[in-house]
């Protein structure tokens, strides 16, 4: 765990989860002394970010997208999109992230609102992507994987907030949603943030 304050806080646009997430007017890198160390990521499982809470909203409203299904939530930072999903009625669902201690964060944080993930997932029908069109070197790796599992027939969602790297012609926009955030992870206190699924 992380050397500041962790609370368990309801999801602003999702009150109904609540995540253990940092309780302090911190953005990501001041978790990091300042700097990035490419040997260890940044903890992104600290905080929830809007691409997840636009997935979260969109399917607690919508459980029709994920009930009875199969779910992989891919990059899943606090697991917010997962447990989501696995509230509304989704069969099984699976958290995974580059980072153990995201996928570590995500479990906790279902034992908290009282799901259950899965280790893994064989053949999702659906695939959950929250914000992962964050940097150059990223980017393209996420959407060859986003890919594969659309060419197996799988239902791809993913909310992101306008970041910069995402690929938008391979997706059509479903809905958008005003997401709160705190001004010091995203200078701003809301994004506007699509829910897009992949042609």
């Amino acid at each position: 765990m992380l050397d500041v304050p962790i609370a368990l806080l309801p999801v602003p646009l999702a009150p109904e989860i609540s995540l253990h997430l940092v309780d302090a007017p911190l953005g990501l890198f001041d978790l990091t002394g300042g700097e990035f160390h490419s040997d260890s990521p940044p903890p992104f499982w600290a905080f929830v970010w809007a691409g997840g809470q636009a997935l979260a909203r969109h399917l607690l409203d919508h459980p029709g997208e994920v009930a009875g299904r199969r779910v992989l939530d891919l990059a899943t930072g606090s697991g917010v999109a997962a447990i989501a999903a696995a509230r509304a009625g989704a069969a099984e669902v699976a958290a995974t992230d580059i980072d153990p201690a995201a996928v570590a964060a995500a479990r906790r944080n279902a034992v908290a609102n009282d799901v259950t993930l899965a280790d893994a997932v064989e053949q999702p029908d659906v695939v959950l992507a929250g914000d992962v069109y964050y940097s150059p070197s990223v980017a393209p790796q996420i959407t060859a994987q986003l890919r594969a599992f659309r060419r197996n027939g799988a239902s791809v969602l993913v909310g992101d907030p306008g970041r910069g790297y995402f690929p938008e012609r391979l997706f059509a926009l479903v809905t958008e949603y005003v997401v709160p955030v705190p001004e010091s992870l995203e200078e701003t206190g809301e994004l506007r943030t699509g829910i897009w699924r992949m042609r």
